[in-house]
């Protein structure tokens, strides 16, 4: 089982996290983003449900048009692991690419 990260580690990964919010229960971080249309979110989806596929760590999130919203949470650890922080990079490269 992944360890939860402690209040310090959160603290610092969000330091480090551009656009990343820790959620009001403290147990998630989210981020939206936005594409020039739809077919690009859907592609940052797609690339993104790989990633989560090849980890077995998939996210909550939602899509309307061209935003993406993504939750990252381990619900197992009860809260953010580095699986999550992890997986939050890649999709701020998926993002940028």
């Amino acid at each position: 089982m992944t360890q939860k990260l402690s209040d310090d580690e959160t603290r610092s990964a969000l330091n480090e996290l551009q656009g990343w919010s820790l959620v009001a229960d403290g147990t998630a971080i989210e981020k939206e983003f936005s594409f020039k249309g739809f077919n690009a979110a859907f592609g940052f989806m797609t690339r993104v449900a790989l990633a989560s596929e090849r980890t077995n760590h998939h996210p909550e999130w939602s899509n309307v048009y061209n935003r993406v919203t993504i939750r990252w949470t381990t619900h197992s650890a009860s809260g953010l692991t580095d699986l999550d922080l992890r997986l939050a990079r890649s999709c701020d490269r998926f993002a940028a690419d």
